[in-house]
């Protein structure tokens, strides 16, 4: 979306420019430098150059702007098709939490996470999403965390999927790090907008249906969670946004935890894996994936979600938006 915006601006400036500098040009005063005119077609105004030349007919006999803005819309037109597919092109990974701890009347229960929305839009409603979800029959959804961004606040999205996601099977979610900084009276209105839709708010609370007890953690929190999450009976899913402090929930006994936000390290170098965090950490060592911590029955695995949004840099390279899905399996 950001990058959306950027060419809009860019386009439209570098328009602007085309039209000022063929006004000057009829009543010979002080024109733009070609070099300038280029440079804007160049760094994103492709599209508005093509289009200044067109209606202002300025340009249109030289040389250099006859071959190389031509060249730069189709260089911008493949670009922007290969952003869209990379940023909305979304995939599914899939894995088994197989165990003794898992309860004979939970095998094959289905849990999707859904993390990092960052208010991407997904189509209408969110429906390329929801539909997604749809197929993939969850028994729950547990979002972990940043459905909104504090650079481009847009509620009305996050509430689309909300709205969407409810129809399909229970939603659990925890809040993540963009939540916390939005703190005010239009994300308490959000907050309750969703409740009220039905989704079970996880931040500092312990559900328990039936055989699976449900704790989530505000991000705030994290590095302290508050002791009367921990339970030691029964098997235990850990919601909280960030992966790094893992420990904590094992420590509250959690046999699985989701995790989220670091988005997959934005571009996905093979063999070296992510390459950058939210926290401008180069190459996080979790960024993705299934991570195993301790042995036997004090044992954790975390799962940790690419996302399907992006903050910081506005663009994913080999690292597509991603659901995952963990089967529970008695074992």
């Amino acid at each position: 979306m950001l990058l959306l915006i950027y060419w809009f601006l860019m386009s439209v400036y570098a328009f602007v420019l085309f039209g000022i500098d063929k006004a000057r040009a009829k009543k010979n005063g002080r024109r733009i430098p070609e070099k300038k005119l280029l440079a804007v077609t160049a760094l994103g105004g492709a599209i508005g150059s093509g289009l200044g030349m067109l209606v202002f007919h300025h340009k249109t006999k030289k040389e250099r702007f006859t071959k190389k803005v031509p060249i730069f819309v189709i260089l911008t037109l493949l670009i922007a098709v290969g952003c869209f597919y990379l940023n909305l092109h979304i995939t599914v990974t899939e894995y088994e939490y197989a165990g003794t701890d898992v309860p004979a009347e939970l095998d094959g229960f289905k849990i999707v996470q859904v993390s990092d929305l960052h208010n991407q839009f997904f189509g209408f409603r969110e429906g390329a999403l929801i539909d997604r979800i749809a197929e993939l029959s969850p028994d729950i959804i547990v979002v972990t965390g940043d459905v909104v961004d504090k650079n481009f606040t847009n509620y009305k999205l996050a509430y689309r999927f909300f709205e969407g996601a409810v129809r399909i099977a229970p939603v659990y979610y925890v809040t993540g790090n963009h939540e916390m900084w939005l703190s005010g009276e239009r994300l308490t209105k959000f907050l309750k907008s969703i409740e009220e839709l039905g989704v079970i708010m996880m931040d500092n609370r312990k559900v328990t249906t039936g055989n699976l007890t449900i704790i989530g953690i505000a991000d705030e929190d994290l590095r302290r969670p508050p002791e009367t999450l921990k339970n030691e009976d029964g098997f235990t899913i850990c919601l909280a946004h960030e992966p790094m402090y893992h420990e904590r929930y094992r420590a509250l006994g959690a046999d699985v935890a989701f995790s989220g936000h670091v988005h997959g390290g934005q571009v996905i170098i093979p063999g070296k894996g992510g390459l950058i965090s939210p926290d401008m950490e180069f190459f996080p060592e979790l960024y993705a994936g299934a991570h195993v911590y301790g042995e036997g029955e004090d044992s954790m695995t975390m799962y940790i979600s690419r996302g399907l949004g992006n903050s910081v840099l506005p663009l994913r390279i080999n690292n597509f938006p991603e659901l995952v899905v963990v089967t529970l399996r008695h074992r």
